[in-house]
């Protein structure tokens, strides 16, 4: 039993693998940021490239630091700030570009300013808050739609249509 748990508990030295990944993730915005501003109509498969990296180190950090049992209070609040400015910027950018419209930023900015002051007000109480398995999962389809608005050419629809169902579980998240 004892060579197994030690099995799954990291060296020293990657147990702060987890908080440096949710930093790239906090480094790869302005990438991303300069990326997409090159590009020609929101359309750029480097910038999309960038993004789902962030996604996917999204799905990394947690997963490590729940196995190994690393979890940290700057983990617990880096981690969702970093998705929401990823998926705030690209949103924000998108709608620049005019490849998403006004309703999808009004809402993804809504919800996480609602998150923000909400946070502002559990926290000080002594409440705790956690992700939510709907949170996870709405954060893992709006990546992957924005990352598929990104890669396809202004006027593909099937994106929208997978961008939608994610702000809808995000927002049906936020309410839980």
């Amino acid at each position: 039993m004892a060579a197994s748990s030690a099995s799954s508990a990291p060296a020293p030295a990657l147990t702060h693998l987890p908080n440096a990944l949710t930093l790239a993730r906090f480094l790869l915005i302005p990438v991303f940021i300069v990326l997409l501003a090159d590009a020609r109509g929101g359309h750029d498969w480097a910038a999309g490239i960038v993004f789902g990296v962030a996604g996917v180190t999204d799905q990394i950090d947690g997963w490590l630091a729940r196995r190994w049992h690393v979890e940290s209070r700057f983990g617990t609040y880096a981690d969702p700030l970093a998705d929401r400015l990823m998926i705030d910027t690209a949103v924000i950018m998108l709608f620049i570009a005019d490849r998403l419209h006004w309703p999808a930023l009004a809402v993804i900015v809504a919800r996480d300013a609602l998150l923000l002051v909400g946070t502002r007000v559990v926290l000080p109480r002594g409440d705790e808050f956690s992700v939510n398995t709907m949170g996870k999962a709405a954060t893992w389809v709006l990546y992957s739609a924005v990352g598929f608005v990104l890669v396809t050419h202004d006027g593909t629809k099937w994106p929208l249509w997978v961008f939608w169902a994610g702000l809808g579980l995000a927002v049906a998240s936020a309410v839980l």
